[in-house]
């Protein structure tokens, strides 16, 4: 079995289908096609060492989800399956979710 292994800083992301967006009752099926893409983390390089001889690591992990650019990332296919690869300075951000006690309801 293969597998793919992002060198030095580099990301490696599987993209996640945002899927069509709908307004109302109207499908935009071309909406965000400018827009950053979104992908799940599925391997992290090492990390790099800096011009000053400090190792930097990348600051996502593995199972993290991030907004990368179009331009910027590499796409690719591997074993049938769509990936981008991406240097680390290039993730845009960290998609997160948070956790609002109001949004518990559940029965005392």
């Amino acid at each position: 079995m293969k597998q793919l292994v992002p060198l030095n800083d580099r990301v490696l992301i599987k993209p996640i289908d945002e899927g069509e967006q709908m307004y109302g009752s109207i499908i935009v099926a071309d909406m965000g096609k400018e827009r950053p893409e979104m992908g799940e983390v599925v391997a992290v390089g090492p990390g790099r060492m800096s011009e000053y001889g400090t190792f930097i690591t990348t600051g996502v992990n593995v199972g993290d989800v991030v907004l990368v650019p179009k331009i910027g990332s590499i796409r690719m296919e591997w074993e049938g399956d769509e990936y981008f690869v991406t240097p680390f300075r290039e993730i845009l951000c960290v998609v997160k979710e948070t956790y609002k006690p109001e949004d518990d309801h559940e029965l005392i």
